[in-house]
């Protein structure tokens, strides 16, 4: 058991700094280049108000990481098995999270920005399936924000990279939770037959 819940607490403590930079993220997507007139004009792409990042890969992601961490604080073996199943329980609430974060970065990266173009403020690659990710050459239709695709291409690709950090994770604790959640009680049954 002590295996389990190290494992288990390491996992929380890589969940947390994943959590505080998917808020960062997040956060700098509301401010394009480090400009809040763009929040107030309402010019940012609607995907970034789902905040994927802020609540799926950040808020969300700090149930599971504190529930990791705080495994191991009681000593009775009945607390340590019904430990387990709530590690489980919030690792499911960690999947959910990082799914959401990456299924809104996804669409927010298929959309892509809005921005001022030649002909007004519209969502230029909106229509592409997200090939303009591929032809930077286009990016230049993109005249304010200064350098938004990139900006947003950076940023959401960091939120795709860390959904799946997390997803992995809270799997791992997913499994160990199960394994030792129900394996465990039949191993005190076992250790109480032999000793008695």
């Amino acid at each position: 058991m002590c295996c389990s819940v190290g494992f288990a607490r390491s996992l929380g403590l890589a969940l947390l700094p994943l959590a505080l930079c998917c808020m960062l993220a997040n956060l700098l997507l509301l401010f394009p280049m480090g400009q809040s007139s763009y929040i107030q004009q309402d010019r940012l792409a609607s995907y970034i108000w789902f905040f994927g990042g802020l609540g799926g890969g950040g808020l969300m992601m700090l149930i599971p990481a504190l529930s990791f961490l705080s495994l191991g604080k009681c000593s009775c073996c009945w607390k340590e098995s019904f430990m387990m199943w709530g590690s489980v329980l919030t690792a499911v609430v960690g999947l959910v999270g990082s799914a959401y974060c990456f299924i809104i970065s996804g669409f927010a990266l298929l959309q892509g920005p809005q921005c001022f173009t030649s002909y007004g403020w519209s969502y230029p690659f909106a229509d592409q399936r997200g090939r303009y990710l591929l032809q930077p050459e286009l990016w230049s239709q993109c005249r304010q924000p200064v350098h938004i695709v990139e900006w947003n291409v950076t940023l959401l690709c960091v939120l795709l990279g860390l959904a799946i950090l997390e997803f992995i994770i809270c799997l791992l604790q997913l499994g160990n939770g199960l394994v030792n959640a129900v394996c465990r009680p039949c191993c005190y049954k076992q250790e109480y037959s032999l000793n008695a």
